[in-house]
């Protein structure tokens, strides 16, 4: 439910004429002073524009002190949700865009990263792009790109009851729950099984988590737009131990075998977590909703892995630079 806040920001509609104007959810790593910053630096040059900036009540005691006095459109909310928001615009490295996905997933609410963390991957600007984000959604030149998420469900066997159900927009990750102990699982694919692995763990991978868990645990990048999922084993014991491609609309089961003690937690993009026994069976498919990531550029994602990871393209000499080269010397 949404309540207007009194106080150094001022309510969301206008005193005089009752309008609402255009809504922007802003979510902010709290604790990050720099992120607060960059995110008030936002609010101000949107705040000119009929556009009510919506936080959510629990991240403005982090912030009063940067909100203190400023005359900003704010509203505040409780709960996730679009609140009549047209875009979440967030401000933080992946793990804050994260939790901005847990506000905007299922009601398709785009969300526009802004990176004060480290690699930042899901972000699309950067702290000194702050101008250019303002410009972009004030003027809404941005466009969205739609990414696939997973369903994941916790079965108590086979066919049997759902114990929880969630979603991962980069893995779920199943691990051991204890640290003497390997993880014993079975891994099947529509019903057909596949391998049995003792391992750390096993992920269950979107494409946009490929670069992240699974990329450390030695799986394939995969670009956004191919429609498949990974299976990335962790330190497994067995002769069969790669990562494996499937189609995203395959079911994939793990099975945790009945043993004693062989318990194990999946744990959803590092967020969320449940606990299972001997005998449940992680179930993972196709998330209903895709994830909206509003872009401010055309989107480039071969120039997005060559910035944030640094790699080298020394050497390379492509269509446009054999052109220019070709021009410069007249011929």
């Amino acid at each position: 439910m949404s309540t207007p806040q009194s106080g150094p920001v001022v309510s969301a509609t206008d005193p005089e004429t009752g309008a609402a104007g255009r809504r922007v959810a802003v979510i902010t790593h709290t604790h990050r002073p720099e992120a607060v910053r960059a995110a008030v630096q936002f609010m101000h040059g949107v705040a000119g524009q009929d556009i009510t900036c919506v936080l959510p009540r629990a991240d403005t005691k982090e912030m009063a002190s940067f909100l203190d006095g400023a005359d900003l459109r704010t509203d505040l909310v409780d709960e996730a949700g679009t609140n009549g928001c047209e875009l979440a615009v967030v401000f933080g490295g992946d793990g804050t865009i994260l939790r901005g996905v847990e506000w905007a997933l299922s009601v398709d609410l785009p969300i526009l990263g802004v990176n004060l963390g480290h690699v930042g991957f899901l972000a699309e600007a950067e702290s000194s792009q702050i101008d250019q984000v303002v410009t972009a959604v004030c003027h809404r030149t941005y466009h969205t790109e739609t990414r696939l998420t997973a369903r994941v469900r916790v079965l108590s066997s086979p066919g049997g009851d759902v114990l929880w159900e969630s979603f991962a927009v980069n893995e779920a990750s199943l691990e051991k729950a204890s640290r003497q102990r390997m993880l014993e699982a079975v891994v099947a694919v529509n019903d057909q099984p596949l391998s049995r692995w003792s391992c750390d763990g096993i992920l269950v991978s979107t494409p946009t988590g490929s670069t992240a868990y699974a990329f450390s645990a030695g799986g394939p990048v995969t670009w956004p737009g191919v429609d498949a999922m990974l299976i990335v084993p962790l330190s497994a014991h067995a002769l069969f131990n790669r990562p494996v491609v499937v189609p995203a609309d395959a079911h994939v089961h793990v099975q945790v075998v009945r043993a004693e003690q062989n318990n194990a937690v999946v744990w959803l993009d590092g967020r969320r977590s449940f606990d299972l026994s001997p005998g449940n069976v992680l179930d993972v498919t196709r998330g209903q909703h895709r994830l909206q990531l509003a872009r401010i550029a055309p989107d480039d994602f071969t120039g997005r892995l060559v910035r944030k990871f640094g790699l080298s393209v020394e050497g390379w000499r492509g269509a446009a630079e054999r052109r220019g080269t070709h021009e410069r010397h007249g011929a």
